[in-house]
């Protein structure tokens, strides 16, 4: 399956358009979310119907009430480390990405001045006097941004030292109302009940909602895809087709194809999910990686419906969501969202688009 759809002629990110108009939104500050719905089946669900182009506000625990028995939902069982670490010695911070052999990391940090290669970096505990205090050292940096670094001493021991790699947004949004930007709940809730294999430095946030009791109600199975820099780097490009999209792995389980094909719709869970669905070569138990990038026009070959967020402006996931739900009733219902002022982004409400 091609990775990269055919470009529009007529569609380019600085052109006046519809998709130029939903790419530049302005959101309210006051309807970032920066904490989870509780229960979280209590968020918001915006339902939309591509075929009348109309949408009727519910809520996430209506699922079992909006779907059909043989509906299937896709949901993706990565599950996110504690992928921040604060290093007060060196006013610094840092953003693991992967380990990529043992003890060795790829990692964004900042500010990037004091991240010269050589520099011995000490991460803070999470509570209380360690009794070791970890090193990690930079070794290089890469074109781009990232660096390598390297763990001195032993296993870094993530648990102990790293934070929820929550959004820049949620952390800023916090601290300009005055709340600490690290919450202890945060462990809990920036994770879906169902998160089973680590490797995501964000969160597949559509899957935060489910509870066991929602989940048990509802035909299901999981794909895996490590979220990474793919995902979440915004587009900063003149031309959005010029984005570059990075790697992810992803993991397709045994009895997948099975579930599909007994399935009436297939319906992804989050935009990881379908970019799984719409690039694996085949749905047969497999690993592979994939660079696929979404955007309009694009014919969705195995995603009947979708389940997601509502996202950032300048970003891949908001070029998905135009691309399934079609680029003037996706901008509508943004529209919507905001004037009934639902909550935004990772921790916010969502939208099903059928």
């Amino acid at each position: 399956m091609n990775d990269r759809p055919t470009p529009h002629p007529c569609q380019t990110g600085s052109s006046p358009s519809p998709l130029g108009d939903l790419l530049s939104y302005v959101l309210p500050p006051d309807l970032i979310a920066t904490h989870p719905a509780n229960p979280r089946d209590s968020a918001r669900l915006l339902l939309v119907n591509r075929d009348t182009g109309r949408w009727e506000d519910r809520h996430i625990r209506d699922l079992p009430a909006i779907l059909s028995p043989r509906d299937l939902l896709v949901l993706n069982d990565s599950r996110v480390i504690p992928a921040r670490l604060i290093c007060s010695r060196n006013r610094t911070e840092l953003l693991l990405l992967e380990e990529t052999s043992p003890g060795w990391w790829t990692a964004l940090g900042t500010p990037a001045k004091r991240l010269a290669p050589g520099t011995d970096l000490f991460p803070d505990p999470l509570e209380g006097p360690p009794s070791e205090t970890p090193l990690l050292r930079v070794e290089k940096t890469i074109p781009g941004g990232q660096l390598v670094l390297r763990s001195l001493g032993g296993k870094l021991d993530l648990d102990a030292f790293g934070r929820p790699p929550l959004p820049p947004y949620i952390l800023k949004t916090r601290k300009t109302q005055g709340q600490p930007d690290f919450d202890r709940g945060d462990i809990a809730s920036y994770q879906t009940i169902y998160a089973k294999n680590p490797g995501s430095v964000a969160a597949p946030t559509a899957g935060l909602h489910f509870t066991p009791e929602l989940l048990r109600q509802l035909n299901h199975a999981f794909v895996t895809l490590h979220v990474g820099l793919g995902t979440f780097r915004p587009i900063k490009t003149a031309d959005f087709h010029d984005h570059p999209m990075h790697e992810e792995r992803y993991e397709i389980a045994p009895g997948l194809e099975e579930k599909i094909s007994a399935a009436g719709r297939v319906i992804a869970v989050g935009t990881t999910s379908a970019r799984v669905l719409e690039s694996a070569p085949h749905l047969r138990p497999h690993t592979g990686t994939t660079s696929v990038y979404i955007y309009p026009p694009y014919g969705f070959q195995r995603v009947g419906g979708l389940l997601t967020n509502f996202h950032l402006p300048h970003s891949t996931l908001l070029l998905l969501v135009a691309a399934f739900a079609g680029t003037e009733l996706a901008l509508r219902a943004y529209e919507h969202a905001i004037r009934e002022k639902y909550r935004f982004y990772s921790y916010g409400d969502a939208m099903l688009i059928l």
